[in-house]
């Protein structure tokens, strides 16, 4: 059976705007009201998931309400496999100042998956992560949606391409899109950076 992984990313908030490491503030009034709009994109699904930050969790709150999902659909179920990449002691900071303050720390972080100089996880962690939550999904799993946080959807798309680690890089994923993994553990194939709505932009 073909299993199909719908990751939606989580609509904006004041943390993403400013680039910040794992801020995990609300979502702010437009991307809520992107969010509502993009309720009624949202598929029917067996599955339900978010990530355990409050902008994903409030993001599957408001996709929750879509008639697709049923008018009394339970709360997406939070994992905290989905949660986003730990960023140690820069947790809450912004890119630009701990270049400033860590330029060599930030430097091996881009440059070495290996590398977490911040304490947390690295690369190869996130997506060693993440990949094992796509292997752990049973054939039968039928169709997941997910509300993650961006570097979730990027681990996941390096995971079941095979891609190197590196890669991660060089994928964008922007607010309320929708990146699509099918088929099952080791054999997927992805359909990448569907806005869930006119409105998502």
């Amino acid at each position: 059976m073909t299993v199909r992984v719908m990751l939606v990313s989580p609509a904006m908030s004041e943390e993403l705007r400013e680039a910040r490491f794992g801020g995990d503030g609300p979502l702010d009034e437009a991307g809520a009201r992107r969010a509502r709009a993009a309720a009624g994109a949202v598929a029917r699904v067996d599955r339900f998931l978010s990530g355990p930050s409050r902008r994903c969790r409030e993001t599957a709150a408001e996709l929750g309400a879509a008639a697709e999902l049923g008018a009394a659909a339970p709360p997406a179920e939070v994992l905290a496999e989905l949660g986003d990449w730990d960023m140690g002691r820069w947790r809450g900071r912004r890119l630009d100042e701990v270049g400033v303050s860590e330029p060599e720390a930030v430097s091996a972080w881009l440059s070495d998956p290996a590398a977490a100089p911040h304490g947390g996880e690295s690369l190869l962690a996130l997506c060693e992560r993440v990949g094992g939550w796509l292997r752990s999904l049973p054939d039968d799993t039928g169709r997941v949606l997910a509300v993650v946080e961006p570097a979730v959807a990027r681990a996941a798309v390096v995971h079941a391409l095979s891609l190197p680690a590196e890669a991660f890089w060089r994928l964008d994923v922007a607010p309320l899109t929708l990146t699509e993994l099918s088929g099952r553990a080791e054999r997927w194939n992805l359909r990448c950076g569907r806005p869930l709505s006119a409105d998502s932009g």
